[in-house]
């Protein structure tokens, strides 16, 4: 959806350029997977995780960090965005960097390149 890509690269830029007080933002690069947007554009559904620690407690550290600046930064997206609202944000571990590895995981095993191999 447009919308959602327009959320997204607005808030990526935000994030990536915004010094923050809270310790578990300061120095934190975040990648903004998806934004999923509700139908009315009112909501949005903003899926993050921390690069260079993608484990499930970094990830859930961040999006309670960004929960906690969610106010900030609604505001600054309001101001950098031309929606006719702005949309609450809420902030959602993303696991789909871990489903992609355990697929890569699979698809190397040995026994799942033989049988691959085999149906060529």
């Amino acid at each position: 959806m447009r919308a959602g890509e327009i959320i997204r690269h607005a808030l990526a830029e935000i994030i990536s350029r915004e010094d923050f007080r809270d310790p578990d933002l300061a120095n934190v690069i975040v990648t903004v997977g998806e934004v999923r947007c509700s139908p009315d554009l009112k909501h949005a559904n903003i899926f993050v995780t921390p690069l260079g620690d993608e484990s499930e407690e970094g990830r859930k550290r961040l999006t309670e960090a960004l929960t906690r600046a969610k106010g900030f930064l609604r505001a600054r997206l309001g101001r950098e965005i031309d929606m006719k609202f702005t949309p609450e944000l809420h902030f959602i571990a993303d696991a789909s960097y871990d489903e992609a590895t355990a697929i890569d995981r699979l698809l190397a095993d040995p026994r799942v390149r033989r049988d691959v191999d085999s149906q060529d």
